[in-house]
């Protein structure tokens, strides 16, 4: 039996078994994550690597969950970095002292909880519920739209989760967040967005439209009013390589074709909602 390369071990248990020396572990080759738990030196520092680090020492009640459940959903889009805390629920009267880089919450158990055969964490809708009942408002719109885009989670399943809770700490915001999120946008700053037109005097705009021309599709588009053809787009969907900037302007000359027009709306403009509201609502009576 050898080391693994891709994993993390107890330092213990290679020691007893005669795998590893002391002075080996100290050396280049091993890198310490937490006290007696140890990976190969070649490994990448990642969220998903100190979780199962986390993992090895921690009690066997442990459900992790958090923005670690969310990530572990979400492998391709991992909604916590290196830096980010590990985060863990524990039953109420189990008491353990982790130390740095881990965020421990007590909570009774819940039958929504998943395991890999090797650890357990929180399902999708309770993991989304979780993360929306703290942190800011607008944040925690914005999160649950990323994490119903990435389908770690499902609205209708959280509005409806929401609306069961009891009366708790976070669970009217929940109620809320729920109920502002649609998870059709593509980034962040596009439920901002979107988020800061429905709070106006603005006509509430379609989100995500699919435009058609002559029973043709010409583009989706962010946001649009379509009685007065008005596409309203967050300018980071248009940046790419070169190669993206023909397809740009292609699309940008079917939405001409078919008789719409196109207001960009950038980061420097989200800092001054009220001149950029001003400017969509004269593009709207032009």
């Amino acid at each position: 039996m050898a080391l693994p390369q891709d994993d993390v071990f107890r330092g213990s248990d290679a020691l007893r078994e005669g795998l590893v020396t002391r002075a080996q572990l100290r050396g280049p080759r091993w890198r310490r994550l937490r006290q007696d738990v140890y990976c190969s030196a070649q490994l990448p520092i990642t969220h998903d690597l100190a979780a199962r680090a986390v993992a090895l020492v921690a009690p066997p009640q442990t459900v992790f969950a958090g923005l670690t459940a969310a990530s572990w959903w979400s492998m391709r889009d991992p909604f916590a970095g290196p830096e980010d805390p590990v985060e863990l629920v524990l039953p109420p009267g189990v008491r353990w002292n982790p130390g740095p880089g881990v965020v421990v919450r007590q909570a009774a158990p819940s039958d929504d909880v998943v395991t890999d055969g090797r650890l357990r964490y929180t399902g999708r809708t309770r993991t989304a519920l979780d993360l929306i009942r703290r942190g800011p408002l607008d944040d925690a719109v914005v999160l649950l739209d990323r994490l119903v885009h990435s389908r770690v989670a499902f609205l209708d399943d959280v509005r409806e989760a929401a609306a069961r809770l009891p009366r708790c700490r976070g669970s009217a915001q929940a109620r809320r967040v729920a109920g502002l999120a649609d998870g059709l946008a593509q980034s962040p700053p596009e439920t901002r967005l979107r988020l800061l037109l429905h709070r106006s005097s603005l006509p509430a705009p379609v989100a995500q439209l699919e435009i058609r021309h002559d029973r043709r599709f010409v583009a989706r588009v962010d946001f649009a009013f379509p009685d007065q053809k008005l596409a309203v787009e967050y300018d980071g969907a248009w940046h790419g390589g070169p190669s993206q900037l023909g397809e740009d302007r292609a699309r940008m000359n079917r939405l001409l074709a078919a008789g719409w027009r196109v207001l960009f709306v950038t980061a420097a403009d989200m800092r001054d909602p009220g001149a950029l509201l001003d400017r969509i609502a004269a593009a709207l009576l032009a």
